[in-house]
């Protein structure tokens, strides 16, 4: 699906009240365009309907604007430069980054990671930096948040009404 159209998705999702759905849909683009930073930024927009500071933070970290509470829940997060690598979710060299306060960001995480491990990590080979993974990343356990709740709560309220459009039709079938 093109850009635009995924993005129009997007605003209707935003529209309808369907976070999650354009939460995933921006994250499938992030993944698609890890070079387009208004990508990031859309997504961590997202992030804080939900009142996730860590994941604002994460897609922010490459904005020069950040905020900075943000940046240091994120970093406190993702403890380590192999997991902000991993979080980032970059792929190819610095020097495509759209800004130059993101390469000099990508490059310090990279580097970082790089002094930490003893040997060169490279952003398109995770098993360059997969000794930075271990035992430093844990689940978030925050309290939860309003945004948070409305988004499980609807997608319960979808699941039911899913539920119950299906046993009608089951139930149909046999009258």
């Amino acid at each position: 699906m093109p850009l635009r159209e995924t993005l129009a998705r997007v605003d209707a999702d935003l529209a309808a009240g369907r976070v999650p759905v354009a939460r995933q849909r921006l994250r499938g683009l992030v993944s698609s365009f890890p070079y387009d930073l208004t990508l990031r930024r859309r997504l961590a927009e997202v992030y804080r309907l939900y009142g996730d500071a860590t994941e604002a933070g994460r897609w922010m970290y490459l904005e020069e604007d950040r905020n900075a509470n943000e940046t240091a829940s994120f970093e406190a997060r993702y403890g380590s430069p192999g997991w902000r690598m991993k979080a980032l979710a970059w792929h190819g060299p610095e020097a495509m980054a759209a800004t130059a306060f993101a390469e000099e960001q990508l490059t310090a995480v990279r580097t970082a990671c790089a002094e930490k491990l003893g040997h060169p990590v490279d952003w398109d080979d995770p098993s360059s930096y997969r000794d930075d993974l271990e035992g430093e990343y844990e689940a978030p356990s925050e309290p939860w948040t309003v945004g948070g709740v409305l988004a499980g709560v609807g997608c319960l309220v979808g699941a039911l009404a899913f539920l119950a459009i299906w046993v009608n039709g089951v139930v149909a079938l046999f009258d």
